[in-house]
């Protein structure tokens, strides 16, 4: 048992090391900007104003900050897990052998485990007050990490030939407490945390703002500082012209020096500075005149800025880039999606091989033509492929002009009809799964007349291809499929597939796929 514990701390120092390592991370940032307003030219130079709490946000403890909730958060989660462990153990061999046993082994393996748990949810930014209260992604990333741990410590207890000191029993049933403590503590946490950051309970850090003239009472960020810690005690504003004028300090020198002053006696924490970041000269100034204080000084993002500090920030050496356009899915994203291609696909092709068969069968039966219908649709960076349908027409259109499906069309056979709403004329697609050339969750493929037409009306239409095209995607879950009768409908369509491009992943292709089967029923809007 010790070298086990040797090896997860080990393990433990690496994850902490990586943890504070030095990095820039903007994208998970929840930025506050302040939108551009015309500001005053005449009036007093400086205006200083004591900021009041409003009535619905009152401070609550001194030391009730979002750090010390996050470390709260920690602990909890930490001493719920021993609590399981131990439990589990003791209740389990009483109940089975009616003697506690070996207690000893089940805390260290449960410390082992609620060490393991914190770290990894802690590198994952689990515990951010931004993402407790995400109750999806919380959820999921405890149960990816509470899973993914007790793999990691029964794989190596096995290698190191102690598992035989463990009861399977007991395992079991820590596994499932574990899970449905920490799955009810997640969703008790996400309340209250939500309804505190509402209330303001975590402002009472003190800060102090330097805003340009008439921004404060615009400006979203005051809310934001508000809730998330920070409580405004005084404010003082500036005029745009005096903000521009290379004597800037002269100007605003006595209200600057009362504003030091007041920060000394009252313990400010942190001072933000809310205008226009073209203002070099004077944000210089300002930060220049600060330093003699031993404050952080915060400079909130405006307007402009605000928009492109929301993509994700990639470092190129000493130089930031902001990833205004994410590339298509990187190799291992891409050899990800393609396990879950072929296992789905290969999964579907023995479930549904008997109702293909009855519908190839009713379909030759029932008109004459082919059983297969195939189109030519654009891929993946546009590259042309046949796709795989069941026949539902009496024409086999494949050209420079379609015309698309309309209800109660006279096209469609009598057994069209039954396959298109219930979308078993998609089935064959799966051999184009298999070959390649689509993925089982992607954004729908268009006849290539209707892809031509879209491009040239729809700006971002082309960004579809980013991306191997899909049998079921993000829009058709969520009501987008069938006729596009106004181009308002193909717009959003759009609009969803590049969400679904912009925030891939192999969950989320996982949830699409649960989702089709109960929207293809519930909703069929395709004849």
């Amino acid at each position: 048992m010790s070298i086990v514990l040797i090896v997860i701390l080990l393990e433990c120092i690496a994850i902490i090391a990586k943890q504070f390592r030095e990095r820039v991370d903007f994208s998970s940032m929840n930025i506050a900007s302040f939108p551009s307003s015309p500001l005053p030219d005449k009036g007093p130079d400086v205006r200083i104003s004591d900021a009041l709490i409003p009535t619905d946000l009152r401070s609550g403890p001194s030391w009730l900050q979002p750090a010390a909730v996050e470390r709260l958060m920690m602990i909890v989660d930490g001493l719920m897990i021993i609590a399981c462990g131990i439990g589990c153990a003791v209740i389990y061999h009483l109940f089975t052998a009616g003697a506690v046993g070996k207690i000893e082994i089940y805390t260290s393996a449960s410390l082992l485990v609620a060490i393991n748990f914190v770290l990894l949810v802690t590198v994952q930014h689990g515990y951010r007050l931004k993402t407790i209260t995400n109750l999806p992604r919380s959820w999921r990333i405890m149960l990816i990490t509470w899973s993914g741990v007790f793999a990691s410590l029964l794989a190596i207890a096995f290698t190191m030939k102690v598992s035989d000191e463990f009861s399977r029993g007991t395992a079991i049933s820590f596994y499932l407490c574990g899970l449905v403590a920490l799955s009810s503590w997640k969703v008790a946490a996400a309340r209250w945390t939500t309804t505190s950051l509402r209330a303001g309970a975590f402002a009472n850090s003190k800060a102090v703002v330097i805003a340009e003239f008439g921004l404060p009472a615009s400006s979203a960020a005051m809310m934001e500082l508000r809730q998330h810690g920070h409580r405004i005690v005084r404010t003082i504003e500036i005029r745009a012209k005096d903000l521009g004028s290379p004597l800037l300090m002269s100007q605003i020198g006595p209200s600057f020096d009362e504003l030091i002053s007041y920060a000394r006696e009252n313990k400010v924490e942190h001072i933000f500075l809310l205008m226009n970041w073209s203002r070099q000269h004077a944000i210089d100034s300002i930060l220049d005149g600060l330093k003699i204080l031993p404050i952080p000084v915060h400079l909130v993002p405006d307007a402009n800025v605000s928009h492109f500090l929301r993509y994700p920030l990639v470092s190129a050496g000493n130089t930031l880039t902001a990833e205004l356009r994410r590339a298509p899915l990187s190799w291992k994203e891409r050899a990800l999606k393609r396990v879950l291609d072929v296992g789905g696909a290969s999964v579907a092709l023995i479930v549904f091989a008997p109702i293909m068969l009855i519908a190839a069968v009713l379909i030759k039966s029932t008109s004459p033509g082919p059983v297969f219908f195939r189109q030519i649709r654009n891929g993946f960076s546009g590259r042309a492929f046949r796709i795989y349908k069941f026949r539902t027409m009496r024409v086999l259109e494949d050209g420079p002009t379609v015309v698309q499906a309309t209800k109660n069309d006279p096209r469609v056979t009598a057994i069209g009809k039954w396959l298109r709403k219930t979308s078993i004329d998609e089935l064959p697609q799966i051999f184009n799964v298999l070959s390649g050339d689509m993925s089982l969750v992607g954004p729908r493929p268009h006849a290539a007349a209707h892809n031509s037409e879209y491009e040239q009306i729809i700006g971002n239409y082309a960004f579809r291809h980013h991306v191997k095209p899909g049998i079921t995607g993000l829009a058709q879950v969520n009501g987008y499929r069938g006729e596009t009768r106004a181009l308002e409908l193909m717009q959003k369509r759009v609009e969803y597939d590049l969400r679904y491009i912009n925030n891939w992943s192999l969950w989320l292709d996982v949830a699409i796929l649960l989702r089709t089967a109960a929207v293809t029923f519930a909703r069929p809007t395709a004849y």
